[in-house]
């Protein structure tokens, strides 16, 4: 196929053209993945969650200049973006603009950038969102970012995609323990309390170090993550090298505070994840799920197909007579004579 091989290549038009068909989940978009996947795997995922307003298109920004010139001096890396809005349940629209917060970025060939609209899902992803993430792998982008639509409490999906998830939060939201909620704070591997020049930024860091004093409770994260916005150099590794206990990080994206140290974070999680081989247990673990949601999906499309819809209706007007429970509904309706 022309657009496989020139993904390989390097055209980004080439790119643009299958991730579109992947989005449609076109009979051309199926084959490029097939043909692609060996050449995926090797991408750090990160990804980027947190309730809407806190900073998190223009955290990216500033994450992805510093891979592109790594103030280190370590090679410049190749980095992919997946943005992920909402749709509206009323138009079925969606705005698609976290690029605009991304204009630094423009005109960069190592980076790409890819606005998906939820089109209905939930958990902060798209549906098609982990295969456009390995076709940016595949395409050599050695660091992808996917940025989730921003629910706030409900965006746990993320953790099984990416390698490496931030969740980021910010004063003057309300609530200083929102994050808590939900799981949301659970599937953190570093936390960013972002816009820490304003207001209120001691009481939200202090609640989140009180929340992973309580899952850390034998003394080991106690304050040591607590990262002055200033420090330039990496910090040094936990003493415990099987242990990643979550650092919280003070930045101010706009303008451009604390990130050279969320920078060194993310550099030592990767490490982490390859020193411990959880990279590739979450690689192993993220392609079970995803094989596992294929599977839902076909079995339920190929259940449609081969039972005759006024059984299903008649069934359904039975279940809101209460007439059936849900399950004598479910065992009726997979009886082998109407799936056969």
């Amino acid at each position: 196929m022309q657009l496989v091989e020139g993904v390989l290549k390097g055209n980004r038009l080439a790119l643009s053209r299958l991730i579109t068909g992947v989005e449609n989940d076109t009979p051309e978009g199926r084959d490029a993945l097939d043909q692609l996947f060996p050449y995926t795997g090797k991408a750090h995922l990160i990804g980027v969650t947190g309730a809407p307003g806190t900073g998190k298109s223009s955290l990216v920004n500033q994450l992805a200049g510093l891979y592109r010139h790594p103030v280190d001096g370590s090679p410049a890396l190749r980095v992919g973006i997946v943005a992920v809005d909402p749709t509206s349940p009323f138009t079925g629209g969606a705005i698609l603009g976290d690029r605009v917060r991304m204009r630094d970025l423009t005109g960069d060939p190592g980076v790409f950038i890819r606005s998906m609209a939820t089109r209905g899902a939930l958990g902060g992803l798209a549906y098609q969102t982990s295969a456009v993430a390995q076709l940016l792998d595949a395409a050599g982008f050695e660091v992808i970012f996917i940025e989730t639509v921003g629910a706030g409490q409900s965006e746990v999906e993320i953790a099984r995609l990416a390698h490496t998830t931030l969740v980021v939060e910010a004063p003057g939201l309300g609530d200083d323990i929102q994050a808590i909620k939900a799981g949301i704070l659970e599937i953190a591997d570093i936390l960013v309390v972002n816009k820490a020049d304003h207001p209120g930024v001691e009481n939200t860091v202090r609640a989140l170090q009180s929340m992973l004093n309580l899952g850390f409770s034998d003394g080991r994260s106690s304050g040591k993550h607590l990262l002055s916005s200033q420090k330039t150099d990496c910090p040094e590794a936990d003493a415990d090298p099987e242990l990643w206990t979550p650092p919280i990080h003070q930045t101010a994206a706009i303008h451009k505070t604390g990130i050279e140290d969320l920078f060194c974070s993310l550099q030592e999680h990767k490490a982490y994840l390859e020193r411990t081989q959880e990279w590739e247990r979450r690689g192993k673990a993220r392609l079970r799920r995803e094989l596992d949601e294929l599977l839902q999906a076909t079995l339920l499309r190929r259940w449609q197909s081969r039972t005759p819809e006024a059984i299903y209706q008649a069934t359904l007007e039975r279940l809101e007579r209460r007439e059936l429970s849900p399950y004598r509904a479910l065992e009726y309706l997979m009886k082998s004579e109407w799936i056969s």
